[in-house]
C-alpha cells in the first residue's frame, strides 16, 4: 500500500540519506513529496523550498536537525500526517510533544531500515 510521504530536508546530493530515502521510497511504490533548501529534482520528484499544502499525508520523514525544524513545526502539525519518523540526528522532543498532543504517531527510527525490513 502506497503511503504518501513528505521527506523534509530533501537533498539532490546522492550521498545524503535524504536523497537515498526519496529514491528508496519511490522504488517501494510510495508517493513522495520533498522539501529542502535547494530546488532540484530526484527522478520524478521535485524538491521545493516552499511549505506547500499536502492532502492525505501519511508520513513525514525528518532529515533536519531540531534547530532547522523550528520554522516547520506548525506546518507539520497543520498537515496532520498519521506519523512522523525522526531519522538519526533529527529527534526533537518539542515536535514530539506537539505531534502527540495532535494525535500524530511519533517514531525514532530510520526510514531506510524500515523500508528494507518491510516495517514501513
Amino acid at each position: 500500500m502506497s503511503k504518501k510521504t513528505l521527506v523534509l530536508g530533501a537533498s539532490p546530493t546522492p550521498v545524503r540519506y535524504a536523497y537515498k530515502a526519496v529514491k528508496r521510497l519511490l522504488s517501494h511504490g510510495h508517493e513522495v513529496v520533498a522539501i529542502g533548501k535547494i530546488e532540484a529534482e530526484i527522478d520524478s520528484v521535485k524538491i521545493t523550498k516552499e511549505m506547500i499544502d499536502i492532502s492525505d499525508l501519511d508520513t513525514v520523514t525528518m532529515y533536519l536537525n531540531p534547530e532547522k525544524q523550528e520554522p516547520y513545526l506548525e506546518y507539520i502539525i497543520e498537515l496532520q500526517p498519521k506519523r512522523i519518523i525522526f531519522n538519526p540526528g533529527s529527534y526533537n522532543p518539542k515536535l514530539e510533544k506537539l505531534a502527540k498532543a495532535s494525535g500524530i504517531q511519533v517514531l525514532q527510527d530510520c526510514t531506510l531500515v524500515m523500508l528494507d525490513t518491510d516495517d514501513y
